[in-house]
């Protein structure tokens, strides 16, 4: 397993520093939010890109995946029923995917809650075909490109469209192409699976449809800043075989990011350890 750190958790820095800043806390990786480079960098230029690929390499990561895909530009979503809003944000999606390959990354998170919505859709059920069609329109792209893209299930009240494992896991099917998985939000799980995490763990990683693990505790902080015990959800990883990303994405940074970010990976750290 390889660590990564979802890098808003210190984007209030130069983004060379924070790839610096990673390395020295002995994350191998970091998990890029695109809206952290700016309002449109789905369509980084050639020089920009080229400039956080050194920025990477010079600090001794790479970019493990992409995720927070849909914060920006404003206005998009999956869900839309305006035409021209849904093919404008599958455009974006279809440019991520391929901003995800040219920077190293193996993976993309599809979480943006507010951006995949039913609520306030007239026909919620016409809502979610749409929401399913933009992940199936992708798919191609995600293959073509040899990146995996990820269905993230999310828990309410934050998201109403894909709960759980199960759901994502049925969308998935019916995609029917293995670029196309989901993930498991340890947060999200934690909330709405009807399993505990490492049990869920064990049940769906061995299917080959989870292409991706995030760390969170329930409270949204960090990995070892809440009442969640993560080292049965360790266990279960490394006893079905998964070989994968597994990243720090907590939501609220206690006392500040760079802190949660170091006592993250120290705590992970920890457990491995323990485990070896």
């Amino acid at each position: 397993m390889k660590l990564s750190l979802c890098n808003e958790v210190i984007r209030e820095i130069e983004f060379p520093r924070q790839c610096v800043m990673a390395a020295e806390m002995g994350y191998q990786g970091l998990e890029l939010a695109p809206f952290t480079l700016g309002e449109d960098a789905y369509r980084m230029g050639a020089n920009e890109r080229a400039a956080v690929r050194r920025a990477v390499s010079d600090a001794g990561l790479k970019i493990s995946g992409l995720h927070w895909l849909l914060v920006a530009p404003a206005g998009l979503s999956i869900t839309a029923a305006d035409r021209p809003t849904w093919e404008r944000t599958v455009d974006v999606m279809r440019r991520l995917v391929a901003l995800c390959a040219e920077l190293g990354g193996d993976y993309l998170v599809h979480g943006s809650p507010a951006q995949r919505r039913l609520a306030g859709q007239v026909d919620a059920k016409e809502a979610a075909k749409r929401g399913e069609a933009a992940w199936a329109a992708i798919a191609e792209d995600a293959a073509k490109a040899k990146v995996v893209y990820c269905i993230e299930p999310l828990a309410r009240p934050e998201a109403d469209f894909v709960n759980t494992i199960e759901e994502a896991v049925a969308i998935v099917r019916r995609i029917g192409e293995p670029a196309v998985r989901t993930m498991i939000d340890t947060s999200a799980a934690g909330l709405m699976e009807r399993e505990p995490v490492a049990d869920a763990a064990r049940r769906w990683i061995p299917t080959g449809l989870i292409g991706h693990v995030q760390l969170n505790d329930r409270n949204r902080r960090g990995p070892g800043q809440g009442e969640d015990r993560f080292t049965p959800v360790m266990k279960a990883l490394r006893a079905t075989g998964y070989d994968g990303w597994v990243a720090m994405e907590p939501f609220e940074y206690k006392p500040d990011g760079p802190s949660c970010a170091a006592r993250a990976i120290g705590y992970v750290q920890g457990i491995l350890e323990g485990l070896a």
